[in-house]
């Protein structure tokens, strides 16, 4: 379609300047009416020009949009022939199931952007969402909903006064969920969401109004006029086409200005109660009690989210403190916590612990000749081959640079030393190591066992390399049968 890209703007411009024409006119009569609904046919319809114009992914939700504006605006002539042509003010009248055919209709469209526009993932943003809803559904029932039952004499009527506000606080929950959720605020998005604010706020007003009076008009045929054309709006802007796509996962966060919503949203269980007590005669407590309990569980389920995340980014910074980023095996800083609580376990069960140092042969030669892609590479497919040969009990941690740490428990220093030459024999890449074997005397600290196993390193540095030497507390020399590896 050969139509201007900025015709959302043309439209806003001819909106105001209509909406401003329409105050012109004998207001509550017929050709104010017909200029009303005017206005209100155009919206479907420049929906469909706007579909057709950006061709969105997803043209279910503007269609859904469409068919549900198209839905009132037809309320709106059938409520100007009963008054305006067959002299008529029935209530309910045909114009009211119309109107209230309209809510499951937005409220679908609403459904259809919320679920494209999340992962459905978003469970802080549901319960939020909830929160919401049943603090407003509280707050419609004690101040609108019973008083427009009590105002009817007929169940037809009375089905038809609770129709209303239930559909309003349905697509306020839709809003609160759509507003709450995670994606783009685009120029469609803000007009979207202006005009069903706008219209639920007016709904509202608009039932408060006819309780304690006469609808006459004026500012709440503004806040639908501009309802309908803010909706028509956003479907000819051309964000439009991206409005339903999924938004990127992101950590949640609780912003200070969901903390205030969520907050004042939860106290209008007391404060209503509160107001009840001090001026109302006939006192809601079913409604309120109802309410709080469900607002106490759904804040009680909103702090075990938080805290179940707080404790899993606790547990993610856990292991990002103690794990080695390259190799993913201890650092050397969980390897100093964890040798000194193996060393007083071991003093208190009487057992055997063995510590060495391995430190990979001419890793610089290595890096220099194959680069630090390399080298990385070796690090981390030496840690997971060393890891295999150990048993589960043994600790291997990065000490440094090219230097692991194992801490055998257990098993003599002996032992240990032949363990380490299949640790030695499964080295990757055709690559070697030094070792050095130290076994703790039972009274040493544990600077000084892992001072001895690195002077055994040194010494099978000194002796030629790819070997493992053990320190038995006054010299170093190898275990007895011990074979230099081929290569």
């Amino acid at each position: 379609m050969s139509l201007p890209r900025n015709l959302w703007m043309y439209w806003l411009a001819f909106g105001a300047a209509a909406i401003g024409g329409y105050f012109l006119l004998p207001q509550n009569t017929g050709p104010a009416n017909v200029y009303y609904n005017t206005v209100a046919v155009l919206t479907p319809v420049l929906i469909v020009v706007g579909i057709r114009l950006h061709r969105p992914a997803k043209a279910r939700l503007w269609y859904l949009l469409a068919a549900g504006q198209g839905i009132w605006a037809v309320g709106d002539i059938v409520y100007g022939v009963n008054r305006f042509v067959l002299d008529r003010n029935p209530w309910p009248s045909e114009s009211d199931a119309v109107y209230v055919l309209g809510y499951p209709v937005m409220a679908a469209a609403l459904l259809v952007l919320i679920r494209g526009r999340t992962t459905g993932r978003d469970r802080a943003g549901l319960i939020d969402a909830s929160i919401i809803a049943t603090g407003l559904t509280l707050l419609v029932w004690v101040f609108i909903m019973r008083e427009t039952m009590a105002a009817d004499d007929t169940v037809l009527g009375r089905l038809t006064s609770m129709a209303y506000p239930i559909g309003d606080v349905a697509l306020l929950a839709l809003l609160a969920r759509l507003v709450i959720a995670p994606g783009a605020r685009t120029g469609s998005y803000r007009l979207l969401v202006s005009s069903l604010l706008v219209l639920l706020v007016v709904d509202i007003l608009y039932t408060y109004v006819t309780i304690v009076g006469v609808y006459e008009g004026g500012l709440i045929d503004l806040g639908w006029l501009s309802s309908y054309v803010l909706c028509a709006a956003s479907a000819l802007h051309p964000s439009m086409r991206s409005l339903s796509e999924t938004a990127p996962e992101r950590a949640e966060r609780l912003t200070a200005r969901r903390a205030i919503l969520l907050t004042a949203t939860t106290l209008l269980a007391p404060v209503i109660l509160i107001e009840q007590g001090l001026v109302a005669d006939d006192i809601a407590w079913e409604a309120v009690s109802a309410c709080a309990i469900i607002l106490f569980l759904l804040v009680l389920a909103r702090m075990f989210g938080l805290v179940s995340q707080v404790q899993d980014q606790a547990e993610q910074l856990d292991a990002l403190a103690h794990n080695d980023a390259l190799t993913g095996v201890p650092n050397r800083r969980a390897w100093d916590l964890e040798l000194a609580r193996r060393m007083a376990n071991a003093r208190r069960a009487g057992t055997e612990i063995v510590v060495a140092i391995l430190d990979l042969d001419h890793f610089k030669r290595f890096n220099d000749r194959y680069g630090h892609q390399a080298g990385d590479r070796l690090l981390k497919e030496a840690a997971a081959a060393w890891r295999a040969q150990l048993r589960d009990t043994d600790l291997l941690a990065r000490y440094g640079g090219e230097e692991f740490g194992v801490c055998i428990t257990g098993m003599s220093a002996t032992a240990a030393a032949r363990l380490l030459e299949r640790v030695l024999a499964a080295t990757p890449l055709g690559q070697t190591f030094s070792g050095g074997v130290a076994a703790w005397t039972g009274d040493e600290a544990p600077e000084r066992l892992v001072a001895r196993a690195d002077a055994a390193l040194y010494e099978a540095k000194n002796a030629g390399r790819a070997r493992v030497m053990v320190h038995d507390g006054r010299s170093v020399s190898a275990p007895v049968g011990f074979e230099v590896p081929a290569g």
